[in-house]
């Protein structure tokens, strides 16, 4: 049977070394890391996801801000807006909370972002970074993974990796994220043939698919870490992974349940990256 790799347990432990990293800069400096969250509409999940940021921003000692925008707000005065936040140094990280509405283009919204602010790393140049290999902003999510391994012992170096999915959130941050420790990777997706022959080699399987249980025991090695980045609803609305967590954990060495695997260290991440951008703008 699988052992958990517990999210929770792993984010608050990073959450408390945070808080007192910034409790020491905000003594030596007088000053704290600053996060402004914008959400625009009224989207329930969106709802959701902003208050656990603003509630962990907070925890970690930081000034936190919510904009609440109506769902008719142009894009011109949403762009305005990031653009005060890109000039005002008590902002350092900038986060625009995704999905926007339909009349809003997300690509011009997150060129807005000043790519020193974008916490998120969604930003053209922050991409660009992270694949030459020298990341600096990176999505949260795989950063969070990459921290997963770290403290559970994963040894990625000279392993197989697959992902399966490849957004410019998770799947391909994450392909670049591994192959820079070594890992041999491959980034498949739905239209991949044989995928679940493909993933049954993978030492370590990474699945942000977004397709309920689309993982079953016949897509995993035996001892295969398996890393589950679904957040989908089954036909009760119970939260459920992209892996089929039950049988999946016969098989697997380790193994991220849903909810309390991925989700709370993306949120983590998120905030170590705005006391990276406040460190770089006290050096700068």
């Amino acid at each position: 049977m699988a052992e958990l790799i517990d999210g929770k347990v792993l984010a608050a432990k990073l959450q408390g070394k945070l808080a007192q990293k910034t409790a020491k800069l905000k003594e030596k400096t007088g000053q704290t890391p600053g996060l402004v969250v914008i959400l625009v509409g009224n989207n329930p999940a969106s709802q959701i996801y902003v208050r656990n940021k603003e509630r962990s921003a907070l925890a970690a000692g930081f000034r936190s801000k919510v904009d609440r925008l109506p769902e008719e707000t142009s894009q011109e005065e949403l762009l305005r807006l990031i653009e005060t936040y890109n000039q005002n140094p008590d902002w350092h990280g900038i986060l625009v909370q995704l999905p926007l509405p339909d009349h809003i283009d997300d690509e011009a919204v997150l060129l807005a972002i000043d790519p020193d602010k974008d916490v998120d790393g969604f930003h053209p140049l922050n991409m660009g970074k992270l694949w030459s290999g020298h990341p600096v902003m990176i999505p949260a999510t795989p950063a969070g993974i990459m921290e997963m391994f770290h403290e559970y012992g994963v040894e990625l170096e000279g392993k197989r990796a697959v992902v399966i999915g490849r957004s410019n959130i998770v799947g391909k941050p994450m392909a670049q994220l591994l192959l820079a420790k070594n890992a041999t990777v491959t980034l498949t997706h739905s239209r991949t043939h044989n995928l679940a022959k493909l993933a049954k080699r993978a030492d370590i399987l990474v699945v942000a698919i977004g397709r309920g249980h689309f993982v079953t025991k016949d897509f995993v090695k035996e001892g295969a870490v398996v890393i589950d980045v679904g957040m989908n609803r089954d036909e009760n609305g119970k939260l459920i992974g992209d892996v089929k967590f039950d049988e999946v954990a016969e098989i697997a060495s380790l193994i991220t349940p849903v909810p309390g695997g991925v989700g709370p260290m993306t949120i983590t991440m998120l905030m170590e990256q705005t006391y990276q951008a406040f460190k770089r703008s006290l050096e700068s």
